[in-house]
């Protein structure tokens, strides 16, 4: 028998921790889960489990990224009252049933209950379903009868799903999931009197005309549609850390009409926040991807920038968790960039205002 290599044995090493992991929080849940009991079950030593995951968090954070499925893509889309419904439909699919365990219940429906209580954490998730709602409503808003904005009603339907989902932990067996799918449709009809105001202005840093090559790295999966993206074409990109991905809508709504986007999401912490951005964005582009067709979905890429290879191309400085900056590519050279808070809306603003000029 051929001896593994050392990368091989790396792997197989994860994946028995892994399997032990998902074994243990299933039995205890996470705030009763042993690290110990894991190395038990996978043969392996403490040293060993914390060599590959540095802390439970993140070792429950990749079991929850393995747990996201790939479903098939839908052909076409319904109108919006039914795509809001649709997209509930979907998502409450991953509740458990009635007969599961709290603690099989709990990772069957990715919780995050009491796995966040710092304030890093807290901001980050806050922020990431900021980015969640945007994401929904950009594909909510191709299915509205008029070019209306629908952030606010994406954020209403994540918050009664996200209360289901507690309840269905907290409280097994109350409500009807039917009428969570029925409420979320008649939201549709509420309205919500939703605008965009573009950021102060006096606080917007100015774009500055650039000239530098653009060497661009390779292809970094697209955490919405679930294949890889390229960054060889023209278009923005925004670069913003975990705190601030409520800058997105800015790059979105300030770039000129077909203009590509792409949301390069910055992290000195990958094992954690990274994978909290890879869990969240990539479940929710799985349910999206089974309610809209492809031309319905939202118009940015996300790509999870972690290591900072993007960056570093584009000599965004200071890569962490309050990183905001954007650059504007055409035919392979960096034309404009900014950073600083507003960066990204100066940055497509000032690509919108070149067109008209």
């Amino acid at each position: 028998m051929a001896r593994l290599t050392r990368a091989q044995q790396q792997e197989r090493t994860r994946a028995a921790v892994l399997a032990a992991a998902r074994d243990e929080f299933a039995e205890h849940g996470y705030a009763e889960a042993k690290v110990d009991r894991i190395a038990e079950r996978a043969e392996l030593t403490r040293g060993a489990v914390y060599s590959n995951f540095p802390s439970k968090r993140a070792l429950y954070l990749a079991v929850l990224v393995g747990s996201v499925e790939h479903a098939g893509e839908a052909a076409s889309s319904p109108g919006l009252d039914e795509a809001a419904a649709d997209f509930a439909r979907v998502w409450l699919e991953r509740l458990p049933w009635s007969g599961d365990t709290p603690a099989g219940g709990s990772l069957q429906a990715r919780s995050l209950d009491g796995v966040f209580g710092d304030e890093p954490g807290r901001t980050a998730l806050a922020q990431v379903t900021t980015l969640e709602a945007l994401l929904l409503a950009l594909c909510l808003e191709s299915r509205a009868p008029g070019p209306t904005r629908q952030v606010r009603l994406a954020e209403l339907v994540l918050t009664l799903l996200n209360g289901a989902g507690h309840l269905a932990g907290t409280a097994p067996g109350f409500g009807d999931p039917f009428d969570v799918v029925r409420a979320c449709g008649h939201l549709a009809c509420l309205d919500l009197a939703d605008t965009w105001d573009p950021p102060h202005l006096p606080f917007v840093t100015d774009a500055q005309r650039a000239q530098d090559p653009w060497h661009p790295p390779a292809e970094l999966p697209d955490l919405v549609t679930g294949r890889l993206s390229g960054f060889d074409g023209d278009g923005v990109i925004a670069f913003l850390g975990t705190g601030r991905l409520d800058a997105a809508e800015e790059a979105v709504r300030a770039a000129r009409p077909g203009e590509q986007v792409t949301v390069a999401v910055i992290t000195d912490d990958p094992a954690e926040l990274g994978r909290l951005v890879r869990l969240r964005i990539g479940d929710l582009g799985g349910c999206l991807r089974r309610v809209f067709a492809p031309d319905d979905r939202p118009r940015p890429h996300v790509v999870l920038d972690d290591r900072a290879v993007l960056a570093t191309a584009a000599a965004v400085p200071a890569a962490g968790e309050a990183t905001e900056g954007a650059v504007r590519v055409e035919a392979g050279t960096i034309v404009a960039r900014a950073h600083g808070r507003g960066a990204a809306y100066a940055v497509a603003s000032a690509a919108r205002s070149d067109h008209a000029g």
